[in-house]
């Protein structure tokens, strides 16, 4: 990619013909300008809490179509799709990076049949005298793989402290890898330190779900810890068995995260409403009320997983 390729997708189609004389037919191109939104984003800790304006502009190159349209809608690349892939984006978790942002609208965008390249240009309006920003061009050439999970909900699992030495853990997890996709929650073995600043003790107490994760993950080696939506999908299209350290994505969470993160089951619960899961099964502790997701209870020294519905 060169600068002049960025400079001609944003620029009036008549620079773009007169940089681009001699390069034979171009592909036909959408866009989308200055598009605005209210977004809470930022690695600064002023910037939580808050929202600043973005601005996006988006080129798509399309496929030319193999037939005359017929001025059928369903034959071309909406626009649509792309305050759709922005509003997607924005939506799936709180992010500090606007090349994060950036990298996964133009992945999204890819996965149109018609897109064959995309450019993204994305600005903070609020953070200084100028428009700060970020500008990318991705193709289905450099594009991440779009293989995707076989489409199984996971099963949420809740693990209290209390069976983390249990010998017959080992046993448990090899009948959950062999019987469905799962994700395994738990908590701090011990009570997080305390704190009369409501944030600060938020913030501890997920400090100390993350060592329980951590703690459990030097138990069993078949664990791979994640952090993030993007870490849980890929260990969920992997197979592995993913054990989840809850304080970036409880965090990252715009505005439905649950205040109260030392209850660990209903943290898990949490967790089982925002994939989606198929069951959350709850081991050695009482299980939550009033969850959206079916809770079964279990024990990991019993013969066979519940029935999952």
């Amino acid at each position: 990619m060169t600068s002049d390729e960025i400079s001609q997708a944003f620029a009036h189609p008549e620079s773009r013909a007169a940089g681009t004389v001699g390069a034979g037919a171009l592909p036909d191109r959408i866009s989308l300008r200055d598009h605005i939104v209210d977004v809470e984003i930022g690695a600064f800790q002023v910037e939580r809490g808050s929202t600043q304006r973005l601005s996006f502009d988006i080129v798509v190159e399309v496929s030319s179509p193999d037939a005359p349209l017929g001025d059928d809608v369903d034959r071309i690349l909406s626009y649509d799709r792309i305050t759709e892939a922005i509003a997607y984006e924005l939506a799936a978790e709180r992010l500090n990076l606007l090349e994060t942002l950036a990298e996964r609208i133009a992945e999204r965008i890819l996965t149109e049949k018609q897109a064959l390249r995309v450019f993204v240009r994305i600005q903070k309006l609020d953070r200084g005298p100028g428009a700060l920003g970020v500008e990318i061009m991705r193709s289905h050439l450099g594009s991440a793989s779009k293989e995707t999970a076989d489409g199984t909900a996971p099963l949420v699992i809740y693990l209290d402290p209390s069976d983390h030495d249990d010998p017959a853990l080992a046993g448990f997890l090899t009948q959950v890898l062999a019987s469905t996709p799962a994700v395994v929650c738990t908590c701090a073995a011990t009570p997080a330190p305390s704190s009369s600043d409501p944030n600060a003790a938020r913030r501890i107490a997920l400090l100390a779900a993350d060592q329980g994760a951590w703690q459990l993950a030097g138990r069993e080696e078949r664990f791979q810890v994640v952090a993030s939506r993007t870490e849980l999908d890929w260990a969920m299209k992997q197979g592995l068995l993913a054990l989840w350290a809850p304080s970036k994505i409880v965090l990252d969470a715009l505005g439905d995260a649950p205040l109260d993160v030392s209850d660990g089951p209903g943290l898990a619960a949490w967790l089982a409403e925002l994939v989606n899961a198929r069951a959350l099964l709850v081991i050695g502790a009482k299980p939550p009320t009033g969850c959206n997701i079916e809770v079964l209870t279990g024990s990991i020294g019993s013969d066979a997983l519940p029935k999952l519905p």
